[in-house]
């Protein structure tokens, strides 16, 4: 099938860990058969604009077109101010794009539509599958549910894009759950989570820790950027001061925007991967971990509840229970009750979720 995969988010020449779950679903669908053409719409934004998100980092100088796992990307801009408080105006404009986006495709042309992420790509997605008169599928990852769907002018906006596409993906049940008690009612709606395998090179056994008991080095990681302020950076380093006057030499690790490759080098050197956020749809980093040998603390987030022991995801996260979790898992012997991740996480089974998904419409054509 001919698939046209319409993103906010996905690996730039100078950011590659933004989006790699976008670029990991399009090698995901090229593996399965389908013959898939990625466009990724930019904000226009000056470099200073980048230090208001993360996820902006690279954006500014970012190329009109570019390559990235064989795939040849190609990144329109598009008009949005901060907090979108002129959201009609950024439609506009993001629908405006369509005319250079035929272009660039020639003569090819989608038999369906993914949109990674509603707002604004949504609204894109919508356009071009009303125009060549295609199915579309929004995927939602958490901020246009946890964030957006409340927003005040944004809102009104993703919960329309939900209910006129198609069918809808959520992440994870939690954010279905959400959307449908916000009075979401979209045509079809499905679960399917974001896949999760680790390179041989990295993988790696659980293992139990050896050392000096409250008298040794712990390096623990903070999977995240600390200048997003959902991820709780604060929290953490509380967590790590209650650690040391308990005896340990405490040293946190934190990710920006390194290449996959070095997060996961610095999942197998960290003692205890430690996730503070208030809000996740997944997340990915904690699944990466448990593949690459290093035990996960987690706040009660995204779908790890699923598949770390109780002990190990907090409802109620002090710095003080936090750290309580984090010597549970320095303590336990890993090697005879290893973490294992639930088969609906693999690429096979998403593999095949989205087939169904893909197949399922097709036939209604």
């Amino acid at each position: 099938m001919k698939i046209l995969l319409v993103t906010l988010l996905h690996p730039l020449p100078t950011n590659a860990a933004r989006g790699t779950f976008v670029a990991d679903h399009a090698q995901l669908l090229r593996e399965l058969g389908h013959d898939v053409r990625i466009i990724n719409p930019l904000p226009r934004l000056l470099k200073y604009m980048e230090q208001s998100r993360s996820t902006l980092t690279g954006v500014a100088k970012a190329p009109k077109y570019f390559d990235h796992n064989e795939f040849q990307i190609y990144a329109p801009r598009y008009v949005a101010y901060t907090e979108h408080p002129y959201p009609w105006l950024t439609s506009r404009s993001i629908r405006n794009r369509r005319r250079s986006i035929e272009k660039w495709l020639g003569k090819w042309r989608p038999e369906h539509i993914i949109a990674h992420t509603l707002w604004p790509v949504g609204e894109l997605a919508q356009a071009l599958a009303t125009r060549w008169k295609v199915p579309w599928t929004g995927v939602v990852h958490g901020h246009d549910i946890d964030v957006g769907l409340s927003h005040a002018t944004t809102g009104k906006k993703i919960k329309s894009l939900m209910q006129s596409a198609s069918s809808m993906v959520f992440a994870s049940d939690k954010l279905r759950e959400t959307a449908e008690a916000g009075g979401v009612k979209p045509n079809k709606a499905y679960t399917i989570a974001c896949h999760s395998e680790m390179d041989d090179e990295w993988a790696r056994p659980m293992k139990k820790w050896k050392g000096r008991w409250r008298r040794e080095s712990i390096d623990l990681l903070f999977p995240a950027d600390p200048r997003r302020p959902e991820k709780n950076h604060y929290l953490a380093l509380q967590t790590g001061e209650i650690l040391e006057t308990r005896g340990w030499i405490v040293g946190m690790t934190t990710l920006k925007q390194q290449p996959r490759s070095i997060v996961w080098d610095r999942m197998i050197v960290a003692d205890v991967t430690l996730i503070t956020s208030d809000r996740e749809s997944g997340p990915l980093v904690a699944r990466e971990s448990v593949l690459c040998g290093t035990p996960v603390v987690s706040t009660r987030v995204g779908d790890v509840a699923s598949y770390l022991p109780g002990e190990f995801v907090l409802e109620d996260p002090t710095p003080e229970a936090l750290a309580d979790a984090c010597e549970a898992a320095l303590q336990t012997d890993w090697s005879s009750s290893p973490i294992t991740l639930p088969q609906w996480m693999s690429a096979t089974s998403v593999g095949r979720q989205w087939s169904a998904l893909l197949e399922g419409l097709e036939e209604e054509e």
